[in-house]
């Protein structure tokens, strides 16, 4: 099991929109398989997670919809911005989300992009979908959060 167990160490990029539409169930740690120019332009942060997810085909994960914009001194080097790019992870965890994304209605949704060292790691989230109500619920109870935070705030200026 590669399940995240220490903070990344620079977080290059986050998928706050995933955390807003789906319950977090797991969480893995995979590689992911990029050209030099790629690499070049994920340190200069030029990523977009939003609306990205992982698809399983024949027997390894990829990211769909992961935007990485061309790097500006790539020249004819530059990749295609919107290409999958391939995830590394060991083939027993493979197969095991794959079966459980196809039997449980589960989704995989890359959650954070960070280096670990030199290497490019995402972190990879095994979700379920939220519903409306879920998400109006999550929402109150983040504004409350809030709320009581800025009273304590508040109390404890005046005293």
């Amino acid at each position: 099991m590669s399940q995240v167990k220490k903070a990344p160490q620079k977080i290059i990029a986050q998928n706050k929109k995933a955390w807003h539409d789906y319950f977090v169930d797991e969480k893995y740690e995979a590689g992911i398989a990029l050209f030099g120019t790629e690499v070049k332009s994920v340190r200069g942060g030029a990523v977009n997670l939003k609306d990205s997810y992982c698809s399983l085909r024949n027997g390894e994960l990829f990211i769909v919809g992961m935007r990485i914009s061309p790097y500006e001194k790539g020249n004819i080097f530059n990749r295609d911005p919107m290409r999958d790019k391939k995830l590394l992870m060991h083939k027993k965890e493979i197969m095991k989300l794959g079966g459980l994304v196809t039997q449980k209605g589960y989704t995989l949704v890359p959650l954070s992009l960070y280096f670990s060292g030199k290497n490019v790691k995402a972190e990879i989230g095994l979700c379920r979908g939220k519903k409306l109500y879920d998400k109006r619920d999550s929402d109150a109870k983040r504004e409350a959060a809030r709320e009581i935070d800025r009273t304590m705030k508040d109390r404890s200026r005046y005293e």
